[in-house]
């Protein structure tokens, strides 16, 4: 066997990382840390969170340059934007779902969000009117400052919560509402991480999400901003999904 063999058999896939609404791609920090530490490139997406086809489309694009098989991670919405860029996508190996939404086709990111009792986000929501390229006028959401700690990240430190609340990425509304058309679930393995503390996407909507998903289930007592508090927890669960996958 050569040396070139022997390099891609040993080889570790390329882990993307997509982040959700209310977020950035800094988000992901601590679970690049640890992935890096462990021998995975990785590569973390900046989501535009302009709308469910376009955000999915701008993600199948980054797909398509990464060489060699890929473990794909979104928290929150990013979930959403993944699963529907991912279909029938033939680098993708694994999906993880962190904190987030395994939707079907024909659901919207805010219908599933909705459908168990625990979300407390709507009410914390602040919509900034914005004009699209055509004309029309759109609202960005973001999350009230005084409020993102407590709905967001109440186990995060106070000063990086703070942080975190100015540095948001607002998304447009209509993008919570449009519907999926694509659901890479249903063909790649899907690992799933619960947030039992989650008050942005209830504990209870994703066990239902994982469970028809037949996703690989694990729990972990933290909030919504679970990339941030517990790095060491997702980067853990990404881990098993890729050397289960592409060992």
């Amino acid at each position: 066997m050569t040396s070139d063999t022997h390099q891609a058999r040993d080889a570790k896939p390329t882990v993307v990382l997509v982040h959700g609404a209310f977020a950035d791609s800094s988000s992901w920090n601590g679970v690049i840390a640890q992935l890096r530490r462990d021998g995975y490139p990785a590569i973390a997406v900046a989501n535009p969170l302009r709308s469910l086809d376009g955000d999915a489309q701008f993600l199948r694009d980054v797909l398509d340059t990464v060489d060699g098989p890929i473990v794909l991670a979104g928290h929150s919405y990013g979930g959403s934007v993944m699963s529907e860029a991912a279909d029938g996508h033939p680098g993708v190996k694994a999906l993880v779902f962190v904190a987030s939404f395994l939707l079907d086709e024909g659901e919207s990111t805010g219908e599933l969000a909705g459908r168990f009792p625990g979300n407390e986000l709507g009410s914390a929501l602040r919509p900034v009117p914005v004009r699209r390229p055509d004309g029309q006028t759109a609202d960005d959401l973001y999350i009230e400052q005084a409020e993102f700690r407590s709905i967001f990240a109440a186990d995060v430190a106070s000063d990086v919560a703070e942080l975190m609340a100015v540095t948001q990425r607002p998304i447009i509304g209509d993008a919570l509402a449009d519907k999926a058309t694509r659901a890479a679930w249903k063909t790649v393995p899907s690992w799933t991480l619960v947030t039992l503390q989650d008050l942005a996407v209830p504990a209870a909507a994703q066990r239902f999400m994982a469970e028809r998903a037949s996703s690989h289930a694990v729990e972990v007592d933290a909030s919504h901003a679970v990339t941030v508090s517990r790095p060491d927890v997702v980067a853990r669960l990404i881990d098993e999904a890729a050397r289960t996958t592409t060992a």
